[in-house]
């Protein structure tokens, strides 16, 4: 079988980036108070049935629609009313409709983030906030990273510096961008050989690293029990390969993608700390990988724990 036609490159940024939009997470602008800790769980589905190898986006019989599910547990938690711990640890199953690869599951990877509040300052109708993220995933389990589009992740270490910019109207609208740069480590692959550009005799892969750019446009509603928010997503590999024709994917390969996502959480009256959270997502663009749409759902819990 055409291996150009069985395999395609599947992102899995290692925090999750991709597809977690909840409260209190890397990208938001929302701090848990010291001593909260709020216990998130979100499961999401996506798929695709058509890929970009390279810039060109196409279909494949031999793979039909490719499924991707996640189950993400999450905890944040208040170290000081400045300063947020976040802890994620993804189970992902991966599946195709075709063809006669088998998908897997299993533990993806686990991540480990400390975000700040550097400045908040009242400007006109609106307070201004800046926040900063660090943040650290590894593999939490041996998968096999070059098997792609079914594998888990891509099976490196990532370490990551992100910075946000929020503007909040006092009256609920607000406008928030943030930045991120992705340096990514090495993975290894059942194999001791490998071409990209060159001839690699190795079973070591450099994995590139990445930028990671978000806009977003939301508001609060009824007391700010309500939040439903827009955003623009891009990612960029500063380096990598395409696709060669008649080969499998691989983990070096430049991997970019702009995504757009409605985004709805919802907080009970009647329960104390209890929200919901749903969003689709889709992605317009890309190279060297699916053209993913999916939707989330999610269950939040905040309470005082010191």
């Amino acid at each position: 079988m055409n291996l150009k036609l069985k395999f395609l490159s599947l992102l899995l940024v290692g925090m999750g980036i991709s597809i977690l939009t909840t409260a209190q997470t890397p990208l938001d602008g929302l701090m848990m108070p010291k001593g909260d800790i709020c216990v998130a769980v979100v499961y999401e589905d996506a798929n695709w049935d058509k890929y970009w190898e390279g810039t060109y986006l196409r279909t494949n019989q031999n793979v039909g629609t490719f499924n991707r599910k996640m189950v993400m547990p999450m905890i944040v938690g208040g170290i000081t009313d400045k300063i947020n711990l976040i802890v994620s640890l993804p189970y992902v199953k991966t599946s195709a409709s075709g063809g006669q690869l088998a998908g897997v599951e299993g533990l993806q990877d686990f991540s480990i983030s400390l975000k700040a509040q550097l400045v908040e300052h009242t400007a006109g109708k609106g307070k201004l906030k800046v926040f900063s993220n660090l943040s650290f995933s590894t593999p939490a389990s041996n998968y096999l990273a070059d098997y792609l589009p079914f594998s888990l992740g891509f099976g490196a270490n990532e370490l990551g510096l992100r910075a946000i910019g929020l503007y909040e109207l006092d009256k609920g609208p607000y406008f928030r961008i943030s930045g991120a740069y992705l340096h990514r480590g090495a993975t290894q692959a059942e194999r001791d050989f490998y071409y990209e550009d060159d001839a690699f005799y190795t079973s070591t892969m450099d994995v590139p690293d990445a930028l990671h750019a978000q806009a977003s446009l939301g508001s609060w509603f009824f007391q700010k029990k309500l939040r439903v928010e827009a955003s623009l997503t891009s990612f960029r590999c500063v380096s990598g390969s395409d696709i060669r024709a008649y080969n499998s994917p691989q983990p070096t390969n430049k991997v970019d993608f702009d995504r757009l996502e409605g985004f709805a959480q919802y907080y009970f009256n009647n329960v104390k700390g209890l929200g919901v959270l749903a969003y689709y997502n889709h992605m317009f663009s890309g190279r060297n990988m699916g053209q993913f749409s999916g939707y989330g759902l999610g269950l939040t819990y905040q309470f005082n724990a010191f």
